[in-house]
């Protein structure tokens, strides 16, 4: 029991919500959003140097050591 006066809650508040429309104040937005370039650097990776890339394997593998024994 009881579940009929929550579902009435739930109801006005999912209808108030769908049916409320603030004012926008698109001037702030607008200042929000614009992009101003800064004097904060490009990311930067600390760890690349240390750590090859994937696709540079073959420079990983030790050319001495090749399958082709004699």
């Amino acid at each position: 029991m009881g579940r009929g006066r929550q579902k009435a809650k739930n109801t006005k508040v999912a209808r108030e919500l769908k049916y409320f429309s603030p004012d926008t104040d698109l001037t702030a937005l607008q200042a929000e959003l614009a992009t101003a370039k800064t004097n904060e650097p490009d990311y930067e990776d600390k760890w690349a140097e240390l750590y090859p890339d994937e696709d540079d394997k073959t420079a990983t593998q030790d050319p001495d050591s090749g399958s082709d024994s004699n």
